[in-house]
């Protein structure tokens, strides 16, 4: 591991070589960049009272795009040397090649810093990540006598990325990753439950590895295990549901977020497609993509194509009024980026991603919500789920949810399914609470087989007559 400053134009090619053979792969495109990265992550996983995993992993390496009207071409390199980039500006100009299109003028600059750029990595010693990890499990062994299961894992990184123009436009930025999961496995008369609760952001292992941090977590994994325990089985049938605040907002992520992002629209295969401007949501409904909460997990000084982020409004009061651009998508629908431009790393092209996108709190109480549900279920934790895109259509089963009748919470349920469709959805919002809440910091999001860290979050929201999927009533 080497804590030395990522200097890629100080290797086997300096930054005028590089813009010499740049400029040549992009000559006639409309725009493009050597994208050139570095990264180191550790990832150490406690299971069955001992250490499981410890990994470490480095990589570096660039991506050269060279793009025109519709057409992209993309060729990258573990190698940062002449030779590589020449071979990859040979393979990118392959789509532009015969073009006479008007480079796309440079992002703007920007001042921000939105996170650390200390090494999370090496802000603690790895004897005391260890000790931390067993420090967990005999913790969560000591809270309860049917607790038979503990897994923990803390994971950390950091990318440095720098992004070079045709036009000697330079930019750089330092992204700190740090990660803390907890899952606790309880059993009782024969039957098994589990629970688990975790956090993270772009800041160090500090306050993660902190007693105070890592205590909150354990009690919250095994409280959720332990309700799971009880659990009846789930009734089936249209009904309304009250969702929790914070981590649910991980349903609107998925059924309306990704319907929101500007490649899906500009091809007309999302639902909300040629639908600016029109209400798609309940009055008081707004949703906003923000990538500049500091700290954040999907937030970002800069995207992956060099613009700073933004909070930028997707739909406000029930009106959709904005897509997520990158800079490709952003030209060719005629607006301007939204610094949405993300990949997974320097091997994979940028696209339109979501970065933290949440709901606004309304200004109603959540008691009140929940007086207001007489035949429902409340879901307040999610698992995974599934969306087409060109429907809304979503299923997404509930880690955590609870019968409700006449206003009052009953039994915990388990085998919950969340069944709609997002633009459906939307509309049948009755009430919007003032709890508005983020997640706690450990998500992920994939699209076209590239994965990015991401946020989601929302207040408490009353929606009538959904699908829910469970036991036969």
């Amino acid at each position: 591991m080497t804590d030395e400053p990522f200097r890629p134009f100080e290797t086997a090619i300096d930054e005028e070589g590089a813009l010499g053979i740049l400029r040549g792969a992009l000559e006639g495109a409309d725009d493009g960049e050597l994208f050139l990265e570095r990264t180191r992550t550790e990832m150490l996983s406690f299971d069955d009272g001992r250490l499981r995993t410890a990994n470490y992993d480095s990589a570096e390496g660039f991506g050269l795009r060279a793009v025109r009207g519709e057409t992209a071409g993309y060729a990258h390199s573990t190698e940062i040397t002449e030779a590589a980039l020449r071979r990859a500006a040979e393979t990118a100009r392959l789509a532009v090649a015969g073009g006479g299109g008007t480079m796309a003028p440079s992002p703007r600059r920007t001042n921000a810093r939105l996170y650390t750029d200390a090494d999370p990595i090496a802000g603690a010693p790895f004897g005391v990540k260890v000790e931390t990890l067993r420090e967990i499990d005999a913790f969560a062994r000591d809270l309860d006598p049917r607790v038979v299961q503990v897994s923990a894992s803390l994971g950390a990184g950091l990318q440095e990325v720098e992004i070079l123009r045709p036009e000697g436009w330079r930019a750089s930025d330092v992204r700190p990753m740090a990660r803390l999961y907890v899952q606790v496995t309880v059993e009782k008369d024969g039957r098994r439950e589990s629970g688990g609760s975790g956090g993270g952001g772009r800041t160090d292992l500090a306050g993660l590895m902190t007693a105070g941090g890592w205590q909150a977590h354990v009690r919250e994994a095994l409280r959720i295990a332990l309700v799971n325990l009880e659990a009846e089985p789930a009734p089936a049938g249209v009904m309304d549901v009250l969702l929790g605040p914070g981590w649910p907002g991980i349903l609107l992520h998925e059924a309306v977020g990704h319907g929101l992002e500007g490649d899906f629209n500009r091809k007309e295969s999302s639902a909300f497609a040629g639908l600016m401007g029109q209400r798609v949501a309940a009055p008081g409904v707004t949703v906003l993509d923000d990538g500049t909460i500091p700290d954040r997990r999907g937030s970002l000084t800069i995207d992956d194509e060099g613009t700073p982020s933004g909070r930028n409004t997707l739909i406000e009061d029930g009106v959709l009024v904005g897509y997520m651009q990158d800079r490709q998508n952003a030209r060719l629908m005629g607006v301007e980026p939204t610094g949405n431009g993300r990949r997974q790393s320097f091997a994979h092209i940028p696209m339109p991603r979501m970065t933290n996108t949440y709901m606004l709190g309304g200004d109603a109480d959540p008691k009140a919500l929940l007086a207001d549900l007489e035949d429902g279920i409340y879901a307040v934790g999610f698992g995974g789920g599934q969306v087409d895109i060109t429907n809304g259509k979503f299923v997404f089963s509930c880690t955590e949810a609870y019968r409700v009748k006449d206003g009052v919470v009953g039994a915990p349920v388990k085998g919950a399914t969340l069944i709609g469709d997002g633009a459906t959805a939307l509309t049948k919002i009755r009430g919007i609470g003032n709890d508005m809440a983020l997640d706690p910091g450990i998500g992920n999001c994939g699209k076209a087989g590239q994965w990015v860290p991401v946020g989601v979050g929302q207040p408490s929201l009353l929606m009538g007559g959904l699908t829910v999927g469970g036991a036969a009533a």
